[in-house]
């Protein structure tokens, strides 16, 4: 992310505005994870994880979990809601976080390399991309592709607008951003939609926002 992206993320979370965090693993997630038929014990990518619960619902499957996250407020928040005490260690613009199965990089998603992450086994996007402005979404996907083996599957989550002129009877159909960003490294299979009304703290006041909902198997060709 670019410096005033990067700054308002951070005072997002020193201000408590993050409405989008869920008190609970994502259904998503839970549901269909196992489609994507991982080995026992392979390493899943979580970039931008703020102190999701996933993280530690992976961990639960058998995998070694790494995330990125830029806010020291979100990591701090994870670790201590959990109940760990990680150890933390510099390593340049970024800082370790690790307990057991999992580890966090504090700092910049583009200060990360591969040797950072190590092997990847299969990325877990929970709405980072989405929650990129448009545009800073090329160039994640370009840095995700430097990161990760060419055979590394990736579980899209998206939250998107909805198309103007849609409506709830249609056939869902894959976001023109999601082919034009993907379909050069990736099957894509749109394997969830849904529309929901969402209230954000940081809107008071405003109606509640229809958000369409989706998930993406991206599976490598």
């Amino acid at each position: 992310m670019s410096s005033p992206d990067n700054e308002l993320w951070q005072q997002s979370w020193r201000d408590g505005r993050m409405a989008f965090h869920q008190a609970e693993v994502n259904p998503l997630l839970a549901h269909y994870w196992s489609s994507l038929g991982l080995p026992p014990g392979g390493t899943v990518f979580v970039p931008l994880c703020g102190r999701s619960l996933d993280l530690v619902w992976l961990a639960e499957q058998g995998h070694q979990v790494v995330g990125c996250e830029l806010s020291p407020v979100a990591v701090r928040d994870f670790f201590r809601r959990q109940r760990l005490t990680p150890k933390r260690t510099a390593l340049g613009p970024l800082t370790l976080w690790q307990h057991g199965a999992i580890r966090i990089y504090c700092g910049d998603f583009f200060a990360l390399t591969p040797e950072h992450l190590g092997t990847i086994a299969a990325v877990y996007d929970r709405a980072a991309l989405t929650a990129l402005p448009e545009s800073a979404r090329s160039g994640y996907v370009e840095h995700l592709r430097r990161l990760t083996p060419e055979n590394c599957p990736v579980f899209l989550l998206t939250a998107e607008d909805p198309e103007e002129g849609e409506t709830d009877d249609r056939f869902p159909e894959i976001s023109g951003e999601i082919t034009q960003l993907y379909r050069a490294r990736f099957a894509i299979d749109l394997a969830h939609s849904e529309r929901r009304l969402e209230t954000r703290r940081e809107a008071d006041g405003n109606p509640p926002q229809c958000i369409e909902l989706r998930l993406y198997r991206l599976l490598p060709y």
